[in-house]
């Protein structure tokens, strides 16, 4: 599912227009982005948890030549999902 259709769905089940339906969603994954910046988890009811998570640095060896570099720490986006969610894909969508 693409953005266009994302939108478009969700305009349909909510009863706004399209326009008002991409707006919604920009500020709602603005605010989530303002909230990474700053390193909180962001945390939707029945669905699950995105944080920000440090990766330690690490040496890494490139297969081809041998040479062992080593890769600094950085953050990452990490999501767990609800435990709901998680057995509803695992089951392939029945519940």
């Amino acid at each position: 599912m693409n953005n266009k259709d994302f939108i478009a769905e969700l305009a349909q089940r909510m009863g706004y227009s399209a326009d008002d339906t991409q707006k919604y969603v920009n500020s709602v994954v603005e605010a989530m982005g303002d909230h990474f910046q700053e390193g909180d988890s962001v945390l939707i009811p029945t669905f699950g948890t995105f944080e920000v998570k440090k990766k330690m640095e690490r040496v890494m060896v490139n297969p081809s030549t041998g040479l062992r570099m080593l890769v600094p720490p950085k953050l990452v986006l990490n999501f767990k999902p609800n435990i709901s969610w998680k057995e509803r894909v695992k089951n392939g969508g029945a519940e």
